[in-house]
């Protein structure tokens, strides 16, 4: 498998919270970029495989971190993580083609699982 196949990218402010991902899927085999900001994640505009983002950070939030990728044509698979969500929420989340919503605090196994589903 090549690395753009294994490498998962997390968006979330909270350096925390991005440290915690990383130990847990790096422990799993998988690369990890990490980025606190949704325009840090599009400057660089890395090839990942995966897109771990966290609904509420300044800036661009999380949906709208989507859909600018999916505005530049960007189909990658995408995982959003949130401390509350509303139904308008998951409706946009649907509509931008994110194909799961965790919820904080988040359960390692939970996050693993959702990944292993969204790379088929």
């Amino acid at each position: 498998m090549n690395a753009h196949a294994r490498t998962i990218a997390v968006v979330d402010d909270d350096a925390a919270v991005c440290e915690s991902m990383r130990f847990l899927l790096e422990a799993d085999d998988l690369n990890v970029r990490m980025y606190l900001r949704g325009a840090e994640f599009l400057r660089d505009s890395p090839d990942v495989a995966c897109l771990i983002v966290d609904y509420l950070m300044p800036g661009l939030n999380g949906l709208d971190l989507i859909s600018e990728l999916r505005q530049r044509g960007s189909s990658v698979p995408a995982i959003m993580i949130t401390a509350g969500s509303t139904r308008v929420i998951e409706q946009r989340a649907a509509e931008l083609g994110i194909q799961q919503i965790l919820q904080k605090p988040l359960l390692g196994h939970a996050l693993l699982c959702a990944i292993r589903e969204v790379l088929g």
